[in-house]
């Protein structure tokens, strides 16, 4: 049997493959069959390039239902996505290329220049270009190709996808998603959510990371349902579309966002079904807010790209939960059906029930290790085959997991990750900075932004403002601090190492000045 992914999203579309699949804030309207050409035109161009079997094909463009359809293109042929941010400068850039080796490149045509120059030196075969607009080398280059193609044939374990994830030490890490990793919570979630015939997504996310690529998407290929599709999260444009959708998946920034304006309102949502939030703890200030203004209760769920959702609050009663359908702010709810998830020590024991302790899982979500990191693959994995989250969390009595930090000093900043070690490395190297401690502080609409503690070199003068703008031309703006204080030492324990606790003390005394 062919496992091909491509082929499980397949069977969710309409028999009338002429109605519309994805209706842009463009005003463009595709249909289930222009989704079925456009990805066999782009799979036959990649069959055309006679790459070896998984070859892995990176896209670094802007979002786009071309860029949808290159992902589904890869799939059929048999490769490996690489989805990269856009906002990725050369210095990512170049380690994510150097680490994945890609065969092909995918990018926006303004930064061919650089990024072709870049790609062609680490041995990159063919760099070719798309924007959001419908243009770019890639699609001349597919028009020429046949809009019939058979998808190649995987096996369940045939790795489909890679994405980049960082620890706060280290190099970032490849994350490897098979197909069946992806297909089994993509159906899974697509009956625990309850989504019916008739469903429109309504799609303001990202589509470079699990969330708005995987998790919403999947779900209403396998649908058949129509997305309403938005190329970037505009509040505004958002409440214009609520009437017309069913479902709405967002981070936590885009709930603060919608909650300040003032049309929004439960007449506004009366047609919606459920609205999802994730990629980042949501307030529970922000969580009943939404119930009072929409008399909606948002679902929160939890998931990482190494394993995509794990957990999720109920959509209805669910007798394999005692019959509960309470969505509960602060928790993200119940495992999932098939994920294994236990609360557990530095040894691997399970906790008692409200004991803090490390998120372990394992599942068929559960991906099958980092990229070329089989050590730090091994590290990661207990003894008896639990994948270890970094997050800690409690489990209480009802079965609810409820998150209360990360073992690690994770920033998750309007829902994207944010490393800390990263950003010290990249201060530690502008002339005057002798050292530097990243921390993360509560946002009212980020949920978190990172804040900078500069040490200077003697004799030198520093201005936080011009480190800011230094760091902007190497990092993405995500990535890059909100604030940025100079101290004349670090807290350190015995040991030398900085006590991190103790600059997130100081940043609570600093009140207004850290908003």
């Amino acid at each position: 049997m062919n496992a091909n992914l491509y082929l499980t999203l397949r069977q969710g579309f309409p028999a009338n493959l002429d109605a519309i699949a994805i209706e842009t804030d463009q005003g463009l309207c595709y249909s289930w069959r222009d989704i079925e050409r456009g990805s066999a035109m782009l799979a036959n161009w990649l069959d055309s390039l006679d790459l070896p079997a998984g070859s892995r094909i990176a896209a670094h463009i802007d979002k786009s239902v071309e860029a949808m359809l290159l992902y589904l293109a890869t799939l059929r042929s048999g490769h490996v996505f690489l989805p990269l941010n856009p906002a990725y400068q050369s210095a990512e850039l170049s380690y994510f290329i150097g680490n994945a080796e890609p065969a092909v490149v995918v990018c926006t045509p303004s930064n061919f220049g650089w990024v072709s120059k870049l790609a062609f030196q680490q041995g990159t075969r063919y760099v070719v270009t798309l924007d959001d607009q419908r243009g770019g080398s890639l699609l001349e280059r597919a028009a020429h190709h046949s809009d019939q193609h058979t998808a190649v044939a995987r096996r369940p374990e045939d790795l489909a996808a890679i994405l980049y994830t960082s620890g706060t030490t280290g190099r970032s890490k490849g994350a490897m998603l098979s197909h069946a990793n992806l297909a089994s919570n993509a159906l899974m979630l697509k009956d625990y959510w309850g989504w019916v015939p008739g469903d429109v997504l309504l799609h303001a996310l990202p589509i470079f990371h699990v969330h708005g690529l995987f998790i919403a998407i999947h779900a209403a290929l396998l649908n058949g349902s129509t997305m309403l599709w938005h190329s970037k999260f505009e509040p505004q444009r958002v409440l214009a579309d609520l009437p017309r959708a069913t479902l709405f998946m967002g981070v936590p920034t885009f709930y603060t966002r919608l909650l300040a304006q003032p049309g929004l309102n439960a007449q506004l949502c009366s047609g919606m079904r459920l609205f999802i939030s994730g990629s980042a703890p949501m307030l529970v200030d922000t969580f009943s807010q939404w119930q009072d203004r929409t008399g909606h209760t948002v679902l929160e769920r939890y998931g990482m790209s190494e394993t995509l959702m794990l957990t999720s609050n109920p959509y209805t009663a669910d007798e394999r939960f005692q019959g509960q359908s309470q969505r509960v702010g602060g928790s993200v709810g119940f495992p999932l059906p098939g994920v294994t998830l236990r609360i557990a020590n530095a040894q691997g024991q399970a906790l008692a029930l409200h004991e803090v302790g490390s998120i372990q899982v394992k599942g068929p979500n559960v991906f099958g290790g980092y990229w070329r990191m089989p050590e730090k693959t091994a590290q990661e994995f207990t003894a008896d085959g639990f994948f270890i989250t970094g997050d800690m969390g409690t489990l209480d009595e009802r079965g609810y997991v409820r998150i209360v930090g990360r073992d690690k000093d994770l920033i998750i900043s309007g829902g994207l990750n944010v490393y800390p070690a990263e950003i010290e490395d990249a201060l530690n190297q502008l002339p005057g900075v002798l050292e530097s401690a990243v921390v993360g502080m509560p946002h009212p609409d980020f949920g978190e932004v990172g804040c900078a503690f500069v040490l200077a070199k003697p004799g030198a003068v520093l201005d936080p403002a011009a480190l800011l703008l230094a760091l902007k031309g190497q990092l993405a703006g995500f990535k890059v601090p909100k604030l940025c204080k100079l101290l004349d030492e670090l807290p350190r324990n015995a040991m030398g190492k900085v006590q991190k606790n103790v600059l997130r003390q100081q940043l609570q005394q600093l009140g207004s000045d850290s908003n």
